[in-house]
């Protein structure tokens, strides 16, 4: 897989794969999120891609004090091959590389699958409490 940053050209095909990986929720815009990312730290916006086609992305950034991961996807074809660790090795030589000290990423407590993925990858459990507000409705539930 060749990990390159996300093109305009590649929204399409990124939202797809979203919605193929059921990362998409009504309350949260896709289109917006690329927009949005795209106006922050837009280097850490990755894509993977295999023979041409896009397999793979990653939302990546680092804030000063932890980094973070989001939307983290591979093409369900392609799942248990290894591209998501190869995807996830390329963020945190980024993030090292900015001086990141700790990477967090946020999965439901339901995605037992992905859970175990990011265990093999070396990845525990933090003892704190993931909260949220929503400042720009999106959707029905915002």
């Amino acid at each position: 897989m060749q990990i390159r940053s996300y093109q305009n050209s590649d929204e399409s095909a990124v939202v797809a794969l979203w919605q193929a990986c059921g990362l998409t929720r009504p309350w949260n815009d896709p289109h917006k999120d690329i927009a949005r990312k795209l106006q922050v730290q837009p280097e850490l916006f990755l894509v993977g891609e295999l023979d041409g086609q896009l397999i793979a992305t990653a939302m990546a950034g680092y804030d000063g004090h932890r980094g973070w991961v989001n939307y983290l996807a591979v093409a369900p074809e392609q799942q248990r091959r290894g591209y998501a660790a190869q995807l996830m090795q390329h963020i945190e030589q980024q993030l090292l590389a900015m001086g990141c000290p700790k990477l967090n990423m946020q999965v439901r407590t339901s995605n037992s699958a992905v859970l175990a993925v990011y265990r093999r990858l070396g990845y525990a459990q933090d003892e704190a409490v993931s909260l949220g507000k929503r400042l720009i409705p999106d959707g029905p539930r915002a």
